[in-house]
């Protein structure tokens, strides 16, 4: 092989051998670190623990939004389709509509209840699993 740096088919320098091409972080004195072999196993976006954790994360969103949607759909649906069930009367001089509509907010507070529980009782913990079990390997491996 030809040592003219024009040579399209010429090796690339190596850092040892040419130290102007070393970069600036890196002393004369201090080897180049030897390049590793990547690690086998699977992407981390592909990672068992991450497709759990955003199985669990979609599970907790559905049943909050779907409890409080179900909820307004069929009071929606009620109006529209039974107009004479949401007038009939009901103790108190309030309608059967005007009770179901005041027991939206309550209703709506449910899903914010179970929004949080099932964040505490499963998304929580795999999360701060996930981050410990990261955090040791980031310790064990530095740079990487």
């Amino acid at each position: 092989m030809s040592d003219d740096p024009t040579d399209a088919y010429a090796p690339p320098p190596q850092h040892a051998e040419h130290p102007a091409t070393r970069p600036a972080w890196a002393t004369s004195a201090e080897p180049l670190p030897e390049r590793t072999a990547l690690p086998s196993g699977p992407a981390p976006g592909h990672h068992r623990d991450l497709r759990v954790l955003r199985r669990a994360y979609r599970r907790q969103r559905r049943v909050a939004t779907f409890t409080a949607l179900g909820y307004f759909t069929v009071f929606l649906i009620l109006s529209a389709q039974a107009p004479s069930f949401m007038t009939r009367p009901v103790r108190g001089g309030l309608s059967t509509g005007m009770v179901l509509g005041l027991i939206q907010l309550p209703v709506t507070w449910l899903a914010i209840v179970l929004f949080e529980f099932t964040a505490g009782r499963y998304v929580d913990p795999l999360a701060r699993r996930m981050r410990q079990r990261t955090t040791l390997l980031a310790e064990r491996e530095p740079g990487r």
